[in-house]
């Protein structure tokens, strides 16, 4: 499975243990870096987020509205400041507004600003981030957390680009290119009136949708290097090498927090670790159950990976993933090509 940089070690109680080096991750994720300028912190080279940075040069050098899909966790910031960075705007202001993390009542100053007075503590003028970022792009993040009543004054600013800040009647021009992001379905919420069709319309001009980390498991050892490097570098360590047995639960765990619950995770395991080889504490039994909505092709390509692995792989046979799926070896075999699964992929060797 890993067969690169495996070291043999023999172990008075667990026989042979297989120890791979982590730096074989880091020269692919270096090359990469150096082929693809303007992705920084993007680590991955796995089919499904090639066509996520190829949407990216496709739009970047546009003034498109773009709207950023994707579960929390999987790096939609990152996709936001590479399309800004990508863009004739790179060398102007790149300003982030999480609109769930700040209270109705502040919202609007937050986006447009306010004068001394127009409301009890505004105690002097405040530029909002619109104006902050004039020149530049706004990164708009959980946009499907914005209340109805401001919907109307952000869809106006998107399509005339000018507005007026709280207690004022002055009308401000701007030049911003506005990138949004949910990890909510913003579609059935306009079906449930809790947003505006026309505001959907109108930032859903060019749709990017990250793929979750369980469709990229060829690009965990990946992550899981760069990680490494990352913390044990900031606290003075050297860690070289994992198991075979660490990597493979790490591919075979699903998740539901994406890539930053895996940073988080090998952050705890470098000031977990003394000498040269991860430790990896144990992963969850049982992942928690994600709530938000997936595709029918999310979901049978998870259920197809889930009965692989149940059978070690075996597609054939009475006791094959086939057989446990209930559709011939053919048909099985048809819809691994087509989703691109295949065992090499599944656990990310190289």
């Amino acid at each position: 499975m890993f067969a690169e940089n495996v070291i043999p070690f023999k172990t008075a109680t667990t026989g042979l243990v297989s120890y791979i080096a982590l730096d074989q991750y880091m020269k692919p994720q270096r090359d990469a870096r150096e082929s693809r300028n303007g992705f920084d912190g993007i680590v991955g080279s796995s089919k499904t987020l090639r066509g996520v940075l190829d949407q990216i040069r496709t739009v970047a050098p546009t003034d498109a509205t773009v709207l950023i899909e994707g579960e929390t966790g999987t790096g939609k910031e990152l996709i936001a400041h590479a399309i800004h960075t990508q863009s004739r705007r790179g060398n102007r202001p790149f300003v982030k507004l999480n609109c769930a993390a700040i209270p109705l009542g502040l919202l609007e100053s937050e986006l447009f600003g306010h004068e001394k007075g127009a409301f009890t503590g505004a105690v002097g003028q405040k530029i909002g981030r619109f104006e902050a970022a004039n020149g530049g792009t706004l990164f708009l993040d959980e946009i499907g957390d914005i209340p109805l009543e401001l919907q109307a004054k952000l869809l106006r600013v998107l399509q005339e680009q000018e507005f007026e800040r709280l207690g004022s009647t002055y009308t401000h021009r701007v030049d911003v290119r506005v990138v949004a992001a949910t990890n909510q379905d913003l579609a059935r919420l306009v079906a449930e009136k809790k947003f505006r069709m026309d505001l959907y319309y109108r930032l859903n001009v060019f749709p990017i949708a990250v793929p979750p980390l369980r469709q990229r498991l060829e690009d965990i050892p990946m992550l899981v290097a760069h990680f490494v490097n990352k913390y044990a570098e900031r606290m003075a360590k050297r860690i070289e090498t994992i198991t075979s047995d660490a990597l493979e639960a790490l591919v075979r765990y699903p998740w539901p927090g994406n890539i930053r619950e895996l940073q988080n995770l090998i952050e705890r395991a470098v000031i977990l670790t003394n000498g040269d080889v991860l430790q990896i504490a144990a992963l969850p039994s049982k992942a928690p159950v994600s709530t938000e909505p997936v595709t029918l092709e999310d979901a049978e390509r998870d259920h197809i990976l889930h009965a692989l692995r149940e059978s070690n792989w075996v597609v054939g046979g009475a006791r094959g993933a086939a057989a446990r799926l209930g559709v011939t070896r053919t048909t099985l075999i048809s819809k691994m090509r087509k989703r691109g699964l295949s065992r090499t992929t599944a656990y990310g060797a190289v």
